[in-house]
């Protein structure tokens, strides 16, 4: 593990109750409020499902523990897979499986732009927690993990047990006001602005 990461943006000691990530629960309220800033009439409901699937892949890295992986490695929890690059890949392979045929009401750019966005919001999430290591956001040209210089959001353990206690509670509590609000003010706005430019449209061509 690197001694030296970047001052402000330093990592938490690595003991058991606080090496975690944000829930798997909050990850989609994020991506399904992102979502809600490219929906246009007509665009199928399936892209915001799979860019809530977008946001939660990255937290398969969890899986590198069983094969002695060290959380701090390339492929180690919070390493590559929570990077831009990866997030980049992502968006692109699931444009190839899922929308290879122009999708009713937007372009592949815009659906693209939502499948890296949803991805990347995880890592930007994760790098708002108070603890567990930081984030490489630059993997895998730079290894270096950060956190953001605020980091209001409790730290989900990875343990299901432990996600299932007061912990858990408390990690709820901080994500519903950090995660979810924000998320659900977002997707109420863009659908007011929406509503707004659509009558102001109206209101021209009439």
């Amino acid at each position: 593990m690197e001694d030296s990461l970047v001052e402000g943006v330093i990592s938490f000691p690595m003991g058991r109750e606080r090496c975690g990530v944000a829930s798997i629960f909050s990850h989609p309220v994020a991506a399904l409020g992102m979502g809600a800033c490219f929906y246009r009439p007509h665009t199928p409901k399936r892209i915001c499902v799979v860019g809530a699937v977008c946001s939660v892949i990255p937290d398969l890295d969890v899986m590198s523990f069983r094969f002695g992986i060290r959380y701090g490695d390339f492929w180690g929890h919070r390493g590559f897979t929570h990077s831009f690059l990866f997030a980049a890949l992502l968006a692109s392979a699931a444009i190839l499986v899922c929308f290879r045929q122009v999708q009713p009401g937007l372009g592949r750019l815009p659906i693209w732009i939502y499948f890296f966005l949803a991805t990347a919001s995880h890592g930007f999430l994760d790098a708002l927690t108070d603890g567990g290591l930081g984030v490489a956001f630059f993997s895998p040209f730079d290894n270096t993990r950060y956190f953001l210089p605020w980091r209001p959001i409790v730290v989900s353990p990875i343990s299901v047990t432990r996600f299932f206690s007061d912990r858990g509670v408390a990690v709820l509590q901080s994500e519903l006001l950090w995660i979810w609000i924000p998320a659900g003010l977002l997707a109420i706005l863009m659908f007011v602005l929406k509503n707004v430019l659509k009558r102001s449209e109206e209101t021209i061509t009439s």
